[in-house]
């Protein structure tokens, strides 16, 4: 059995800088939050290669005074925890400082940063955790990071990447995700020389959306405000028609922190229950407020993962506010239909050919009948006077010679001649002629 040591400093922060920064994506998520955090309303991004080669992050926030430069570069080393209470309300998005140790351990950095209260700015260069130059230099307010060569020194994590397409499209996604959660931030992203994304950052949300995910997607949304238990829900959900085959577009975010939480997707889903196609996913953009104290957000390291004090005020309030956003914008399926169509108004009615149909039976069937009473008349044979008598043509149900009384055939007469007006005033085509 081995004995028990120590490992170097150098081999103990390459393991746990694998735990914060496993792509270039995490790098970018680390380095935005901590713009945010200081205050940034413009936030440009620009990588290189996927962002192995090259990630820029450039902010207008409140920098970083000269003399804490080297200390944020140090292992738990922040500015925004100082004791145990603080863990158990923390409303920043960074709080372990543990970012920028663990990217200047795999990679090099480069720094510069000014305050509004000094004259010259810092230049600060670390390579694999090692200081290399600490400079004054020119530069505007806020802070510029420029990390190249990702994983340089650490050939094992440098293999198990992807290719740059597959990268650069992961860091996008980052940016789109934290774009939403603080429209109020105008975020840019340069890829390989190529602006993709600029934000307005003008604090509206239908904005930014419209922004990220174009005007289709958020022409069918439907707007979410709704309170229950001191928590507050916010933002939009898509229209039951416009489902989707899986979940990738719904976002949810807790005190502006991008988050997957499954007791929200339930609550949303449970929301869309028969309203939904079966198979599809609804999407949405949801943001939730509520007291720091009553979610835990250090339970991953890449703080992605919360857990919840109680879980069903949390359910609660997104299940209605959702159900409250559908019951209130009711939508239906458009379909268009041409205003004109030359074979519908052409084509015959079922009314019009019954009408037809009956028309001309019954002009047939008198024309039968007065055929018959003229054959009767011609033959002379009379029974008694004031009478006329024929056979039966088969309408009646016995086969013997009849009397029919004059009156009757005088009023079977009149019968027959209105049928035939009627029938020439409806214009109806009569095929047999009258003799």
């Amino acid at each position: 059995m081995s004995n028990i040591h120590v490992l170097d400093k150098h081999t103990a922060e390459l393991i746990a800088a694998g735990e914060v920064v496993e792509r270039p994506a995490s790098v970018v998520k680390e380095l935005i939050e901590n713009s945010i955090d200081a205050g940034a309303s413009f936030v440009c991004v620009e990588i290189e290669n996927g962002g192995v080669s090259l990630i820029k992050i450039t902010d207008d926030g409140s920098g970083i005074l000269r003399d804490d430069v080297p200390t944020a570069f140090l292992r738990h080393a922040t500015s925004k925890v100082r004791v145990q209470d603080d863990l158990e309300s923390i409303g920043t998005l960074g709080f372990r400082g543990e970012a920028l140790a663990s990217v200047s351990a795999v990679a090099r950095v480069e720094l510069l940063t000014r305050t509004a209260n000094e004259m010259a700015g810092t230049r600060y260069v670390i390579e694999g955790g090692e200081e290399r130059l600490l400079e004054d230099t020119a530069c505007p307010q806020g802070t510029t990071i420029i990390v190249r060569d990702l994983f340089y020194n650490v050939p094992a994590r440098m293999k198990f990447l992807k290719k740059d397409v597959t990268e650069a499209n992961a860091v996008a996604g980052v940016v789109d995700c934290i774009a939403l959660s603080h429209p109020e931030v105008s975020f840019r992203l340069i890829r390989d020389g190529r602006e993709e994304l600029l934000t307005p950052g003008d604090g509206l949300l239908e904005s930014c959306i419209y922004t990220v995910f174009g005007r289709e997607f958020s022409k069918g949304m439907l707007s979410v405000d709704y309170r229950l238990e001191g928590i507050h829900i916010h933002g939009f959900v898509s229209k039951p028609a416009a489902g989707r085959g899986n979940r990738t577009m719904q976002h949810f975010f807790i005190n502006g922190r991008y988050v997957k939480t499954r007791t929200a997707m339930a609550a949303l889903e449970q929301a869309f229950k028969g309203v939904i196609m079966t198979g599809k996913f609804p999407s949405c953009v949801l943001h939730i407020d509520l007291p720091p104290q009553t979610v835990d957000v250090n339970v991953h390291p890449s703080k992605i993962e919360v857990r919840f004090v109680n879980e069903r005020p949390v359910f609660d309030t997104v299940y209605y506010g959702v159900k409250s956003a559908l019951q209130s914008s009711p939508v239906s399926v458009p379909i268009q239909i041409p205003e004109t169509n030359e074979y519908v108004e052409k084509a015959p009615t079922a009314r019009t050919t019954a009408t037809q149909t009956a028309a001309r039976t019954i002009l047939s069937d008198s024309l039968h009948t007065i055929d018959r009473i003229r054959s009767a008349e011609s033959k002379e044979s009379v029974s008694k006077p004031g009478s006329v008598s024929f056979r039966d043509g088969g309408e009646l149900p016995y086969n013997r010679p009849v009397t029919v009384p004059e009156i009757f055939f005088e009023d079977a007469m009149k019968s027959e001649t209105s049928q035939d007006e009627a029938a020439v005033k409806a214009e109806v085509p009569i095929t047999q002629e009258v003799t």
